[in-house]
């Protein structure tokens, strides 16, 4: 396919901002925002047994389990608040600026999440205490993806971008899940048995504190983004108000960026819920549904975890190569039919059969987490530098809340533990299925950063065909 002729003055492309003078600050800062944002949400998975006994007590394991991933559904739907929130002052005073606030945020509410009483010391009070911290947690995590992605994209070469998407969105929560096991077999080690019940768990929340003490890195060594400081400098210039001044929140939701916006929310679903129903299902999918016993359980979810980090690397370079579109549409048809039957390789497995169990959560692991790893940067390529951070953080969390909620679903439809896999198995294929649906609807972005519309224009169309070399400049 030719490339149309760019004479006519109106044709021109203008030049593509520069990229932060050091960037691989900015770049280190958001993979390892995200990696703790997802790793303060880990923890709750991790533990969701003791949680469940001692702050959640029910009749039945599956009930307590329910209400954990409830309390855990509770952070996930006030990320979209949180986002917006944080989305709208990152567009206004600066990506950096807020980095710092969220990250903080988010280390010191899942710190307190470990010193709530137990049901048996205050009785109903702690259960309310415990989703409390959580709707503010969920605040502040919604507010770390309405920065990491922006900063990390918007300062690294075009070259780089579908690299960085991956490795912020698939790889941040690939090293947060490590480092969330690493956790585990390290406090399980030092609080064996029953002890883990009684304090290794909440040891584990405090470790969220971790997080908290990189906005100090983030405050000292990052700058801030390019395309931000440009558009801010632009205004200036011509002696309007800036364009976030222009743009409202409600310009999400109504006239051009309406169809764009609902659209984006649903490839973030359907990408949310894939990995929602495999990693983010995976430590208790192996503890309550296999059995398997806490410290091979520990070594395996690192395995994946690591697994997700290359995946997702691997998958978001594709897509600088492919096309968004091509690559989420290429490793969403495996998935179809992937996801399910590795889920039910996994439930037939033997709890002692620890090589057999890796390799299978590890390719769970793999293909799931690929099929969002170009979604990041596909939807930071919708939505022009005024209001790229509230319009992908607001896309990438509903639709990940969205997808979020259907664990909690599968346990409650589950009647018994041995009914979980069999429906854990249709969500997944129906997850998928929408994914795919959302992304064929979907235009192709890759190029499009570099075209970011005016506040008074309509969303910028790439102009990067869908079978050209991907862009390397």
């Amino acid at each position: 396919m030719s490339q149309p002729e760019m004479s006519q003055p109106e044709m021109s492309q203008p030049a593509a901002p520069p990229a932060a003078r050091s960037p691989l600050p900015a770049a280190f800062a958001s993979v390892m925002g995200w990696a703790f944002d997802l790793f303060d949400l880990f923890l709750l998975l991790y533990v969701a047994g003791p949680v469940g006994s001692v702050i959640f007590p029910a009749e039945s394991e599956t009930l307590s389990l329910a209400l954990v991933f409830a309390s855990f559904a509770v952070s996930i739907v006030m990320r979209p608040s949180g986002a917006a929130f944080f989305g709208e002052l990152a567009d206004r005073i600066g990506r950096k600026k807020i980095m710092v606030t969220v990250l903080a945020g988010v280390g010191l509410s899942t710190a307190a999440l470990g010193l709530v009483p137990s049901h048996d010391a205050i009785g109903l009070a702690a259960p309310v205490i415990f989703i409390a911290i959580r709707i503010v947690q969920g605040l502040f995590v919604g507010g770390v993806t309405a920065t990491t992605h922006t900063l990390g994209t918007e300062s690294v070469p075009a070259r780089y971008r579908g690299l960085m998407s991956g490795l912020v969105g698939g790889g941040g929560a690939g090293l947060g899940a490590a480092m969330a096991s690493i956790a585990f077999i390290v406090i399980t080690q030092l609080f064996p048995g029953d002890s883990f019940y009684g304090w290794g768990w909440r040891v584990m929340f405090f470790t969220g504190l971790l997080g908290a003490a990189l906005s100090l890195f983030v405050l000292r060594k990052v700058e801030e983004s390019p395309m931000w400081l440009e558009a801010q400098a632009e205004a200036k210039r011509s002696g309007v108000a800036a364009p976030t001044e222009k743009m409202r929140f409600k310009d999400l939701f109504t006239g051009r960026y309406r169809a764009i916006t609902f659209l984006n929310i649903a490839v973030a679903a359907g990408a949310g819920a894939q990995y929602y129903l495999t990693s983010g299902f995976m430590p208790t999918f192996l503890g309550s549904v296999i059995g398997m016993p806490a410290g091979p359980r520990g070594w395996v979810l690192l395995g994946a975890s690591l697994a997700v980090v290359v995946a997702a690397g691997l998958a978001g370079e594709l897509s600088e190569r492919l096309g968004r579109r091509r690559t989420m549409l290429l490793i969403g048809s495996a998935n179809v039919v992937a996801l399910p039957l590795i889920v039910l390789g996994l439930a037939s497995a033997d709890a002692s059969a620890t090589g057999r169990v890796l390799l299978l959560t590890v390719l769970l692991a793999f293909f799931a987490n690929a099929a969002y790893a170009p979604v990041m940067i596909f939807l930071n390529e919708r939505y022009p530098t005024a209001i790229r951070s509230r319009g992908t953080a607001i896309s990438w969390n509903t639709g990940f809340m969205l997808g979020g909620l259907l664990p909690t679903f599968v346990t409650l439809l589950s009647p018994d533990v041995s009914d979980i896999p069999g429906r854990l198995t249709l969500f997944i294929i129906g997850s998928v299925v929408v994914f795919l649906v959302a992304v064929a609807a979907s235009p192709e972005t890759r190029g499009a950063l570099e075209r970011p519309a005016p506040a008074d224009a309509d969303p910028p169309t790439p102009a990067v065909p869908t079978d050209s070399p991907a862009p390397r400049g």
